[in-house]
């Protein structure tokens, strides 16, 4: 997984990316968890999506937001961290101009951002959001929701409420066109430490319907 260094808003970001192994290959792009608190690119979840992305033959990348790692600039409290996955994926897309479909997944704060991220690019046709911060910031935006999407979710959370998540996810299933999944791991606490299978298993199961050419989702 080569290093990468591209333009951002705010100077250059720093990536892992994974070039698709055939023309027309979708992309997905993954977004770490708060910066604040300690999130990078690095991240054992946001490498573990990354990585069944990749497995699955996407043109796949992680970055680290601005002022992380060597990325330049300073937090922004999610403004600027918006932008930079913007000007991420705009990089990834100049190399896979052809891509098929564009997904995004996100932990924590990073799935915040990637939520922000569908409403603003209506290639993104599906997204993973683990453990969305719904107590901790404003999810209204999302009105209406443009794709479909799963949300899985530590049923021993201590950080993101699971009851907020799950009001999220009620009031996604109110609209029209769009299907949202929704994943409760048993025992699993905000970080997954001991769940990771359980929580892959999630995703890839997901990835799994969504990908096949006989989705009733599209």
């Amino acid at each position: 997984m080569p290093e990468v260094i591209f333009p951002g808003p705010e100077g250059r970001l720093e990536g892992r990316f994974n070039p698709a192994p055939r023309p027309r290959a979708p992309v997905a792009m993954i977004l770490h968890p708060h910066p604040n608190a300690g999130g990078t690119m690095n991240n054992r979840i946001t490498q573990e999506l990354y990585k069944t992305f990749q497995r699955r033959g996407f043109a796949t990348l992680r970055f680290n937001f601005r002022g992380v790692g060597k990325s330049q600039g300073v937090f922004d409290n999610g403004i600027g961290e918006l932008s930079d996955a913007a000007s991420a994926l705009d990089w990834v897309q100049s190399f896979h101009p052809e891509a098929s479909t564009t997904w995004v997944a996100g932990f924590g704060f990073g799935a915040w951002i990637g939520m922000q991220l569908l409403m603003r690019r209506p290639e993104i046709r599906g997204f993973i959001s683990v453990a969305p911060p719904a107590n901790m910031f404003d999810f209204t935006f999302l009105a209406p929701c443009p794709s479909s999407g799963i949300i899985i979710q530590g049923e021993q959370d201590e950080v993101v409420t699971p009851g907020a998540v799950q009001k999220l996810v009620d009031k996604l299933r109110t609209q029209k066109h769009i299907t949202i999944h929704h994943d409760t791991i048993p025992g699993a606490n905000h970080f997954f430490e001991h769940e990771m299978e359980q929580l892959m298993g999630s995703v890839d199961s997901y990835l799994d319907m969504r990908l096949d050419p006989n989705s009733p989702i599209r």
